[in-house]
């Protein structure tokens, strides 16, 4: 079920388009050397991105983008926050679970995007087939961590030192979310 496009407190949120995927990257490259939120240690490039993009279908496994109503430091329409569901495996038997991955431009941090992002995402999942959403996230990405648990993400799990970023070993946490329960 495609998204509707939504305006919220003077964003607007809608499905992503190809002419997105310059601003979904710039956005992705922009977490990597704080080291919070990817595994990626380099820039990825906007090529390597592409079969990525359209692995994603607004009726199967969307990929949004939030725009600026031009606040602070932005113009209007401008991508400052995007979300993507994802498969979390390959096997039939878990299409029922989709991985949340949101990502918000350094200039609209703090300011509610990615809580626009995970609220719309949430309510979207049952009409889009999924029962159950699970996030994968730093085990010492705080923020994240925090957002999650406010919309009743609970913990699943710890995958400890899975990921070494700087050789610093990472641990992996799994937060869930029972849809319908």
């Amino acid at each position: 079920m495609p998204l509707a496009t939504a305006n919220t407190g003077g964003l607007r949120l809608r499905d992503a388009q190809p002419d997105d995927l310059v601003a979904i990257v710039a956005i992705y490259n922009s977490t990597i050397p704080g080291r919070m939120a990817t595994a990626h240690d380099e820039p990825v490039s906007l090529d390597s991105r592409r079969l990525w993009f359209d692995e994603h279908s607004p009726d199967a496994y969307p990929l949004w983008v939030l725009e600026s109503g031009g606040g602070p430091g932005e113009s209007a329409g401008e991508v400052i926050a995007w979300l993507s569901f994802s498969p979390f495996h390959e096997r039939p038997a878990y299409r029922g679970t989709a991985e949340l991955s949101v990502y918000v431009a350094e200039s609209a941090r703090g300011r509610g995007s990615a809580r626009t992002l995970l609220h719309d995402a949430i309510a979207a999942a049952p009409g889009l087939g999924f029962h159950h959403l699970v996030g994968l996230i730093f085990g010492h990405n705080a923020p994240s961590l925090s957002l999650f648990a406010d919309f009743g993400f609970e913990r699943w799990g710890v995958l400890p030192g899975v990921a070494v970023l700087d050789e610093i070993p990472r641990d992996v946490v799994v937060v869930g979310l029972a849809l319908g329960e």
